[in-house]
């Protein structure tokens, strides 16, 4: 799985580099945009909060280490949050359809975590475009580790891919 890892960051990360040299691009099949991003403590509360989970393998040590794991995990569904976070952002208006997910690796508090989504196929349909999209989060401080995939659909008002802010 590092190697296809490796592989998968080696071909798309180059592409949504070219992306911040311009201030729009249109979307084609093959682009890859991305975000990293690190989860805290105070992020898995407040997701706790919002959803009303609060499984104690999110903020239990020892009862995370007596399930096998090595520490307090982020919840799956807080690290798949990353998927509609970058299209929005790169195409605001966007209406998220659905997304699949596999969870491969647990995500621990503290975990750089690296989120792709990659242009698998796209139509038009009545002035607006239906997108595929193959979405991958990896592990950065762990090898690059596939923590979870999956495949999204969404809804884009059009084709033009907003570039984020320095900030973001």
């Amino acid at each position: 799985e590092a190697m296809l890892a490796k592989t998968f960051l080696s071909r798309h990360v180059l592409a949504s580099r070219c992306f911040s040299s311009v201030t729009s691009k249109t979307l084609q099949i093959g682009d890859a945009l991305r975000e990293t991003r690190v989860f805290s403590s105070e992020d898995v509360k407040a997701y706790a909060e919002v959803s009303h989970d609060w499984n104690p393998l999110h903020f239990d040590q020892e009862v995370a280490r007596k399930a096998g794991f090595e520490n307090r995990l982020v919840h799956g569904m807080l690290v798949s949050s990353m998927f509609p976070r970058i299209i929005s952002t790169h195409f605001p208006g966007a209406v998220y359809v659905s997304q699949t997910l596999q969870f491969r690796s647990p995500v621990y508090i503290g975990d750089e975590v690296l989120a792709l989504v990659q242009a698998t196929a796209l139509r038009e349909s009545k002035n607006k475009f239906i997108v595929k999209f193959s979405t991958k989060c990896f592990k950065k401080n762990h090898g690059e580790v596939v923590v979870l995939d999956g495949e999204a659909t969404a809804i884009l008002p059009n084709l033009e891919m907003l570039q984020p802010s320095p900030s973001e």
